[in-house]
């Protein structure tokens, strides 16, 4: 059924007129005339009994009629929430988040809540392995993991930000005022680590492989905390990115930078190289004046 049509068919019924429904549409009389004509035809049966001036509906006119004004109210509605949704008046959004990234998005979540009050914002965490899934899946729109992602997935991978790695231990582990340590110093130190499901302890790993050496690790943890916990406590050396390095001033930890090489701890946001909704580009917008980088596909 042609919407036209039915338009100019609900606005005939609703002035009792063609002349007045033709001044009000900004159309010829005769226009209108054709396009009733023509939704009878598409509905197969006579929906007005003109005689002279006067109109009338007829059984199934009056049901045209009644469903045609439902009909046009909601393509308002749908043309007023899709204009809404364009300008970032309203509409819904869900990112996938690791636990051990969302520490870092606290301020993201801020501004995008001031900036964009009515846009419905909704955090899932998960690994980042399984959000990589999800997102390839379609089950999640966009969502954020530590590089390198899975290629077997062909996810768009953002930069966020990239962050060093770090080693801490129980006072007296390292030398005395040593502020970094060559990765293959390593070696031969009991290692804390998060579990294998983590795209740091995977990177690890490579770099344990690539480096020759076999690590000794007395311990996995899927919790960073606990990986400090247990580094105070002499059973290891953890090793954990720099924004976690950040929140332990003042405790009783050697804290040294990792060199030769640098390793790095690369937060991305990763879609699926389908569309993108106007709300994921306001949060990539928000997450860029946040961090202060200029986003590259890799």
């Amino acid at each position: 059924m042609d919407i036209r049509s039915l338009r100019y068919f609900v606005e005939t019924v609703r002035l009792s007129s063609f002349t007045q429904a033709a001044e009000s549409l900004h159309l010829t009389q005769s226009t209108i005339s054709k396009m009733v004509r023509q939704l009878e035809d598409e509905v197969g049966a006579q929906l007005l009994v003109r005689d002279g001036r006067k109109l009338t509906l007829t059984d199934t006119g009056r049901v045209v009629y009644q469903h045609g004004q439902e009909m046009l109210a909601n393509m308002r509605q749908l043309t007023l929430e899709v204009r809404d949704t364009q300008a970032l008046q309203r509409g819904s959004l869900t990112v996938g988040i690791p636990p051990m990234i969302n520490v870092l998005f606290t301020p993201v979540l801020k501004a995008f809540r001031a900036r964009y009050p009515h846009i419905s914002l909704t955090l899932q965490e998960d690994t980042g392995q399984q959000i990589e899934r999800k997102v390839a899946a379609g089950e999640l729109e966009i969502g954020m993991t530590v590089l390198p992602a899975d290629p077997e997935l062909d996810l768009v991978a953002v930069t966020i930000a990239s962050y060093p790695i770090w080693a801490l231990a129980e006072p007296g582990t390292f030398q005395k005022n040593r502020s970094s340590l060559p990765f293959k110093s390593l070696a031969g130190l009991p290692l804390v680590l998060l579990k294998d499901e983590f795209a740091l302890t995977r990177s690890l790993r490579q770099h344990f492989a690539q480096a020759g050496f076999t690590p000794q690790i007395a311990a996995q943890s899927g919790q960073w905390d606990w990986l400090v916990a247990m580094a105070s406590a002499g059973l290891g050396v953890a090793l954990l990115p720099e924004p976690f390095i950040r929140r332990l001033a003042g405790e009783p930890l050697e804290m040294v930078r990792i060199v030769e090489p640098e390793l790095a701890w690369p937060v991305a946001h990763i879609w699926s190289g389908r569309y993108l909704s106007h709300a994921a580009r306001a949060w990539l917008e928000v997450c860029q004046d946040i961090f202060g980088t200029r986003f590259e596909h890799q």
